[in-house]
């Protein structure tokens, strides 16, 4: 890649993972629609994707601990299932025909979920617990899609938690960014089992990654985050989903 194309791809992913990061998220489907952008093969796509999304979720992960937000007990039933189920999805083979559909749906969803982006005001308040299988069931789901495609499942795991009114939004924030460094790692390691690891010239993306992470969730677990950036972002996502679903027609 040349130096002008990589130094604009140092900027978005920054920016994506500054963004993400302030609502606990690793920015996965961030770094995935940026990529596509470029034609980038879907193997490194999907683990440079997975790479960033531990560092930058991990860094969430900190700043949402130490703010008092992450609450085990609530967490692991949604986490139990999802390790394996993301790991046997980052070991499966799919043709890239076959991953760039999967990858727009999932931008797509992505897109919807920063668009409708709950405002302040909109922020459920706590109530029940979910049961036990409704959990696990739904942790070992979303891990299993995590793994085939190359994010960390936030994404889809923090909408419900917040339309079913399982948490408020700091809580769900600090889970999302523990299920996404798990279900991210557990993702990479089925694709290490394959021999479909690769990140090659994408390396320079981690420190990036790491800046963005690093001021995105300091102002999201202390401070509002901007919601003008999300949708900004979502028509970003867009784009990269509707360019996918064209290039594969």
């Amino acid at each position: 890649m040349e130096l002008p194309t990589l130094l604009v791809v140092l900027s978005l992913v920054f920016f994506v993972a500054a963004l993400y990061s302030s609502v606990g998220h690793g920015g996965a489907s961030g770094y995935l629609a940026v990529l596509s952008f470029f034609a980038v093969a879907p193997s490194v796509m999907s683990s440079t994707a997975l790479v960033l999304n531990i560092l930058v979720a991990g860094v969430a992960l900190v700043a949402y601990h130490r703010a008092g937000h992450l609450s085990f007990r609530f967490a692991w039933p949604f986490i139990v299932l999802s390790i394996p189920a993301a790991f046997v999805g980052g070991w499966l083979h799919v043709s890239d025909q076959i991953y760039h559909v999967i990858l727009a749906a999932v931008l797509l969803v992505a897109a919807y979920r920063l668009a409708m982006a709950v405002t302040p005001g909109e922020n459920p308040t706590e109530s029940k617990n979910p049961s036990l299988v409704t959990a696990l069931s739904l942790g070992g789901g979303i891990g299993l899609l995590s793994g085939i495609v190359g994010v960390g499942g936030g994404i889809f795991l923090s909408p419900v938690v917040i339309l079913m009114r399982w948490a408020e939004t700091k809580k769900t924030s600090a889970l999302s960014a523990l299920f996404i460094v798990v279900n991210s790692a557990a993702g990479l390691g089925g694709r290490f089992l394959k021999g479909g690891f690769e990140i090659g010239e994408f390396l320079p993306l981690v420190f990036v990654a790491f800046l963005g992470g690093l001021i995105g969730s300091h102002y999201g677990a202390n401070r509002l985050s901007g919601f003008i950036l999300r949708r900004l972002l979502a028509v970003v996502l867009l784009i990269a989903a509707v360019k996918l679903i064209l290039t594969t027609l």
